[in-house]
């Protein structure tokens, strides 16, 4: 349910109403807005009779039932769209930002290139991966606590936010004290009880779609973020699985136009995972950005030949650099 409060209710009027929705067995979720402030309730086995009933507070406009599963991910309870700021980077609400990094953190010295590469060709934050989930137990796993130090460091000299992968609870805290934004890898994104601890955090989260996640599934693993009080969650499309081979994954690129009928959280496209080749990122990137997408997660290495993990699919800072250059013509001419 959504208690729409009257644009003259005060703060004691809207102190009451969550009071209310607490008596009636729910969890309020307060979201203010320009023009009015909404209450969702959220929860299950209350009374929502009850609820219905709250209509009658003179400081009540109206109470509306929420059709969709995800509730507060959903258009019907904030149809005004969410953006999320961290530093210099803006997604949503007409805001477009590019993350840029190498896939893993490798050495301070390759981190520290990278940042510069992608701060120069103006990249709004910087990615990398300390703690690195592959297929094999084999591969390349990341630097852990080293990495996260370097990452931070490199960040910090070149004035970027940066983005980071949390893999497993237990490293939440220790991955919480360097990065700006947490990610949710594709392989973590029904993980519940990882998305509830950072649900509450105040970090921004960056959830990524899984393989062989619905658009439905994405959202609700959403409101799992949403559910614990994180009103910063950011989408980001990866590609799913399909039966094509001739790409790593396929890009669902008509998930942006759906997404954002249905909510009001930004959405981010990764090429980089999508297609699994350098070639194939700038087109992707130029066809997501004109579908409306809030932004890129592009991954850029000083040298993607010597790279630990994922060197085909990065681009090298010249590389990167000209499709910064053709984004912002793309971006030019959509404007008018």
């Amino acid at each position: 349910m959504v208690i729409v409060l009257k644009a003259t209710a005060t703060e004691e009027d809207r102190e009451h109403v969550c009071e209310r929705v607490v008596a009636f067995g729910f969890r309020p979720h307060v979201i203010v807005g320009e023009e009015r402030t909404i209450i969702g309730a959220v929860g299950v086995g209350g009374n929502r009779e009850s609820l219905l009933d709250l209509h009658k507070i003179a400081c009540v406009d109206s109470v509306v039932p929420i059709q969709k599963p995800y509730k507060l991910a959903s258009l019907e309870t904030k149809p005004t769209p969410t953006i999320v700021e961290v530093g210099p980077a803006r997604f949503g609400g007409g805001y477009t930002s590019v993350i840029a990094g190498p896939c893993s953190v490798e050495t301070p010295e390759q981190v520290l290139e990278a940042a510069v590469a992608v701060k120069q060709a103006g990249a709004k934050a910087l990615r990398g991966g300390a703690f690195k989930p592959r297929t094999s137990p084999y591969s390349f796993q990341g630097m852990g606590e080293d990495g996260l130090k370097w990452l931070r460091a490199a960040g910090d000299e070149v004035g970027l936010p940066i983005v980071t992968e949390v893999m497993n609870p237990r490293d939440l805290d220790l991955v919480e004290r360097y990065a700006d934004v947490l990610q949710i890898g594709a392989r973590n994104i029904q993980n519940f009880s990882l998305l509830k601890l950072v649900g509450e955090t105040r970090k921004p989260v960056l959830l990524k779609r899984g393989m062989s996640t619905t658009i439905e599934e994405f959202l609700m693993s959403a409101e799992y973020i949403l559910s614990e009080g994180n009103r910063d969650v950011i989408l980001c499309e990866r590609g799913i699985r399909t039966f094509e081979t001739a790409t790593r994954n396929t890009l669902d690129i008509s998930a942006i136009p759906v997404l954002h009928q249905r909510t009001h959280l930004p959405i981010i496209i990764d090429p980089s995972h999508a297609t699994g080749f350098a070639s194939l990122v700038p087109s992707l990137s130029l066809a997501a950005m004109a579908a409306g997408a809030d932004g890129l997660m592009i991954e850029v290495h000083p040298n993607p030949d010597m790279a630990l993990c994922d060197g085909p699919q990065s681009l090298n800072p010249p590389q990167f650099a000209e499709l910064m250059v053709r984004l912002d013509r793309l971006q030019a001419s959509l404007r008018g």
